[in-house]
């Protein structure tokens, strides 16, 4: 086995180097915007300047040092959500505006000006309940709604635009902008920046951003993934911002701001009457510090004694280029900010039945024996799984869209193994190509010119995987189509239909560079420069990857591809993972914000490496986090090349049969997280959410995060403590009712309650109120499942009354869109009588599957009879059985097609 990333750098050592990586005074633009201390902006609105348009007010400001004008664009966009775009009037040359996360341009509402005198300008909404007050000098906005102020900019004073100048000038060691001259050029680097040996030339010179907003009443701020930190923002230091720039950081430590893999410049706010959100839509690197301090209102009454004091947090951004694109979310509540989100950036892309079960992965599985044996061994163990991936090491070199020669002979017969399996295939395809003339990918790119360039205009070339690399320029729009094609069946010899794609290493990631990625003076498409798209990079090529599975299958059939770099908006394409985790207790534990927080930023289609990639787990552990993944959306098993060995069957009996029925467990859920899929994909709510989504004026939920929901009717408390024998389980809401999920017992005291659990334990709890559709047992994988019966668990609240759903289509096309062939139910429990409806009448799908068994949770006397209803009036008897000790009512042998209308009465 060739271990070629140890000739860079080492792989041995499980915790990061941080060496290799800049803080925050390694940042000139940051160190640049420090300088800028808060206080009066320096900044005044010209309100001579404004101009009422159609679709926005448009007002100039000037910095009242340099003289610069800056042109303020503000809209009202539909669905309480206004946008702030400050530029340049007049730049030296057009400055970098993010293209195509927006599904489309937004659509506006007129402001009317409703004041406009003695330095105040007041815009107001059609609505009228939402308001602006900007106010000229200093310049400032404050966002009111239904008289109370929910947001403020440059409340600090922090408003911050390096605009561009010819280098003879910016070359004077003042920067007037912030009236420093104690630091050289050299220390602001304002042209020029080193890290180590490696230098960064700025062919535009300094053109960095930024600005503060005050979020008033919130002291619990969520979002901007992606770090290995807790769920709830913390408040930063100095030189300890939250960093937005997508790296290839392998073992990455916890309770860390650095970037890592991934960036979403969204933040939300959140207090128990209103949720709010900022996305910040920029690029280029991102820093966000953040600041939650008590605060006298400034409208409070004069006299001290009466002066009330209230949480307020201020955030301040920072990007290093771009112009100032960002968009204000009013909520008010959780689910409004995801549509509001979702709206601008698109929801999640609804996947593939098969990409719900469990994924076998590691570095590498060897050749097409050892595949076929590992395939063989979850049939022997009795564990379904649906997808076997294949890492590096399957190609010819490292050369992305072949086979190495002598291990996989045959693809096409190994995955016809895997088709009469019903089983699936994923391999990887990295960004860099091979230089290497007689590679084809590559000679065809290089004739075209479709690799990111350096600044002298040759192809870019680093080393990473298999040696000297050009990158593919993923921000060319030729460039994703022709890449689009690679994919068909033709191009890609011995893929088929059941292939399907991993794409890794695309922060970019490059060894032998600063910081493990390209340098930002590298040059893409339109001539901007990498600095300006970098955080856009692993976006485009799953953007990219994506519309080639679709094409492949003549625009039939949904692709999956799993994404290591990611954006705001990535959530159309596919799904992410947490990338290079270590097997340590800790990263079990951290992994449950880390996903939240993905979660909650658009992106619900996310899991962490089962076992932890780097090292080798012990059993408990593996077992716990096969447990954790069970309940979480993406679940892979995944291994670095120098681990052991660890498919679920080689811990030892006990271990493999627990093991064995968390995987099974996943498989009869399916149903449900199908459902909560389309959700997300119809109406942007996320899959795993936080327990404040769902309670949002239970304060005691806004810090948690051992545990979660998974859609609105499970809870999930996964053990993450090493030996652990008891569990402290919060279960919100005095007026909820909760029940163990598998023994079915009542919760009647919800709070925090001490759960004991064992090591086949995973903690789950439906709460009163809702439907959980599951599947009565389990086949080898999703597709030997598709006629498999159902079960409804029905949990009754304190009103005796549930409500859930089920949709369900083909699973793997796209007529559920195109020829609306999909069904949609909604189950009812209401005065002793559960009945199944339509909930969308445009869908129409056959199905043979049935609903064979319904348990009733909560039923507090056993019935005299139950009979069922159906459309041709005719009623017959259930079997039933009454628990008396848990309150649960089980029909059984029901036989009720699952698209039909019926209702069962209890009597």
């Amino acid at each position: 086995r060739l271990l070629k990333r140890s000739v860079f750098f080492s792989v041995q050592d499980e915790a990061v180097d941080k060496s290799n990586f800049k803080n925050c005074n390694h940042i000139a633009f940051y160190r640049r915007q420090k300088l800028l201390h808060p206080g009066k902006s320096l900044y005044q609105a010209l309100l001579d300047s404004v101009t009422l348009c159609n679709d926005s007010v448009k007002l100039q400001i000037i910095n009242e040092k340099n003289k610069v004008p800056l042109l303020v664009e503000i809209y009202a966009i539909e669905g309480n959500i206004f946008r702030l775009k400050i530029n340049e009037v007049s730049p030296l040359k057009s400055r970098y505006e993010v293209p195509d996360v927006l599904i489309k341009e937004p659509t506006t509402q007129r402001l009317s000006i409703a004041q406009k005198e003695a330095g105040i300008l007041v815009l107001t909404c059609a609505s009228e309940d939402r308001k602006l007050h900007i106010t000229a000098n200093p310049f400032q906005i404050e966002l009111e709604s239904k008289g109370e102020t929910v947001l403020s900019v440059n409340t600090n004073g922090l408003l911050y635009f390096e605009h561009l100048q010819p280098k003879t000038t910016a070359q004077k060691k003042e920067d007037t902008s912030i009236g420093s001259s104690q630091e050289n050029q050299e220390d602001l680097g304002l042209w020029q920046e080193e890290f180590g040996s490696f230098l960064d030339i700025k062919a535009n010179g300094p053109s960095s951003i930024g600005l503060d907003f005050s979020l008033h009443g919130c002291e619990h701020v969520y979002g901007i993934p992606e770090h290995a930190e807790t769920l709830l923002l913390k408040n930063t230091s100095d030189d300890d911002a939250y960093r937005l720039f997508n790296l290839d950081v392998y073992g990455h430590k916890i309770h860390d701001k650095m970037g890592i893999y991934g960036s979403v410049p969204f933040l939300l706010a959140h207090k128990p009457n209103r949720t709010s959100g900022i996305f910040w839509l920029n690029s280029s690197e991102t820093l966000v510090e953040i600041n939650t301090k008590a605060h006298v209102p400034s409208r409070s009454p004069p006299d001290i004694t009466k002066q009330r004091v209230v949480p307020q947090t201020d955030v301040r951004w920072m990007s290093e280029s771009g112009i100032i694109d960002v968009f204000l979310l009013m909520g008010p509540n959780p689910f409004d900010i995801f549509k509001q989100y979702a709206q601008l950036t698109g929801t999640q892309a609804l996947p593939p039945l098969f990409s719900l079960g469990y994924h076998q992965c590691r570095w590498n599985y060897e050749d097409e024996q050892d595949v076929k044996t590992v395939d063989a061994g979850f049939d022997e163990h009795d564990i379904p799984y649906d997808v076997i991936w294949l890492d590096i090491e399957h190609t010819e070199g490292k050369r992305y869209f072949t086979w190495d020669k002598k291990k996989f002979q045959h693809p096409k017969r190994m995955q016809e193994l895997l088709t009469r399996k019903k089983r699936k295939l994923v391999v990887i395809i990295d960004p860099h190509i091979k230089v290497d003339p007689m590679y084809t990918l590559y000679s065809q790119a290089k004739k075209k010119g479709y690799f990111v360039k350096n600044r002298t205009g040759q192809d870019f070339e680093g080393i990473c995987w298999p040696g000297s690399s050009s990158y593919l320029d993923f921000t060319n729009p030729d460039v994703r189509e022709w890449y689009a094609d690679q994919f068909a069946f033709k191009s890609y010899k011995g893929s088929t239909d059941i292939l399907f794609v991993w794409n890794d290493m695309n922060e970019p990631s490059v060894f032998k560079a600063a910081e493990l990625t390209m340098q930002r003076d590298a040059v893409h498409h339109g001539n901007w420069e990498h600095r300006e798209v970098h955080n856009l990079y692993g976006f485009y090529q799953q953007m990219a990857t994506a519309e080639g599975l679709i094409k492949r299958s003549g625009g039939q059939k949904r692709p999956f591809v799993l994404t290591r770099s990611f954006f705001a908006g990535s959530q159309k394409y596919g799904a992410v993972w947490t990338g290079d985790n270590v097997a340590e207790w800790s990263y079990l534990k951290i992994s449950i914000p880390m996903l939240l927080t993905i979660s909650i930023a658009g992106i619900s289609f996310c899991g962490a490496d089962v076992g932890g990639f780097i090292g080798d787990p012990e059993p408990e552990l593996l077992v716990r986090w096969y447990q954790a993944g069970a309940y979480q959306p993406f679940f892979r098993g995944h291994a670095n090349i120098e681990s052991k060995r660890r498919e679920p069957w080689l811990f030892g009996d006990e271990n493999t049969r627990i093991i064995r029925e968390a995987i099974r467990e996943r498989y009869t859920l399916l149903p449900y997280l199908y459902s909560l899929f389309y959700r997300a994909h119809t109406t942007a709510e996320p899959v795993m959410r936080p327990l404040w989504v769902e309670f949002p004026k239970e304060q005691e939920t806004f810090g948690v995060e051992d545990e979660y929901m998974l859609g609105n009717a499970l809870l999930v408390h996964p053990v993450i403590e090493q030996e652990a024998t008891t569990v402290n389980v919060l279960l919100p809401g005095s007026d909820e009712v909760w029940y163990d999920f598998r023994r079915f017992r009542r919760l009647d005291y919800p709070g925090t309650l001490k759960i004991p659990v064992t090591l086949e334990s995973i903690p789950v709890f439906q709460r009163g109120g809702g439907v959980v559709p599951l599947k009565t047992t389990v086949g080898r994988s999703t597709e030997w499942m598709t006629d498999i019966s159902y079960e409804l668990r029905v949990a009754l609240d304190s009103k005796d009354f549930a409500v859930g759903e089920l949709y369900l289509d083909d699973g793997h096309s796209f007529q559920y869109l195109h020829k609306k062939q999909f069904l949609h139910r909604k189950f009812t429990f209401h005065k002793n009588v559960f009945s199944s409806s339509c909930a969308d009448e445009i869908g129409q799908y056959h199905t043979k599957c049935v609903v064979e068994r319904v348990l009733i949770l909560g039923v507090q006397k056993q019935p005299t009879s139950v009979t069922v209803s159906l459309h041709d009036g005719k009623d017959k008897e259930v079997v039933f059985t009454y628990d008396a000790k848990s309150s649960m009512l089980t029909l059984e042998k029901l036989l009720l097609n699952v698209g039909a209308d019926w209702e069962i009465h209890i009597k």
